[in-house]
């Protein structure tokens, strides 16, 4: 059910390093995001798949991870993801892309979540530094990068009471603040 889908996908932050995500599996997932709607069908967007460790070396140390979490650089050694999918934007078919990326993106993380990965979308990004680590064609724009791979956290989602910030407790576990259903919807 597409409900429960939703409810497990959510921003994972720490992963199974160890357990690999192939390069079959992320195509799988993109094409999940070339099949999904675009703004006026123009399909400006590309993608780098990244599952080898040395490449994911070098994507790493350009990611921010959480910015609620002050005191957090991000996943340690072994809690890494296994792979990434760098979202671009190719300018040469147009330099709006309007909100593709966000449904391309949301297309991908459910298909990982079916597959029984996790994944958090990443836009805080160095994006230029990347570009010229990676040799990426200045006709690329990095939109921004999703993380992939084995879950190995627990996020729970919580009622929103004062704060909407999320945060982890003594043991870990993250916990994502919503806000309820009623103060969503606005009756005219």
């Amino acid at each position: 059910m597409l409900k429960d889908l939703i409810l497990q996908n959510r921003s994972y932050r720490r992963f199974e390093q160890d357990k690999a995500v192939s390069k079959e599996t992320l195509s799988e997932l993109v094409d999940l995001a070339r099949l999904s709607p675009s703004a006026r069908n123009a399909q400006p967007l590309k993608y780098i798949l990244s599952y080898k460790p040395e490449t994911n070396n070098i994507i790493f140390p350009h990611l921010g991870w959480a910015g609620y979490l002050k005191d957090w650089k991000g996943p340690e050694e072994g809690e890494q993801p296994a792979a990434y999918i760098i979202m671009l934007n190719d300018t040469s078919i147009s330099s709006n892309f309007f909100s593709d990326n966000g449904i391309a993106a949301q297309s991908i993380m459910l298909g990982a979540v079916e597959k029984g990965l996790g994944g958090c979308i990443i836009g805080n990004v160095e994006r230029e530094k990347l570009q010229r680590k990676l040799d990426i064609p200045s006709e690329y724009k990095i939109l921004q990068i999703l993380a992939i791979g084995v879950p190995k956290e627990e996020v729970v989602i919580k009622d929103l009471d004062k704060s909407y910030q999320y945060w982890r407790d003594i043991k870990g576990k993250h916990h994502v603040p919503k806000r309820s259903l009623d103060d969503l919807i606005i009756d005219l």
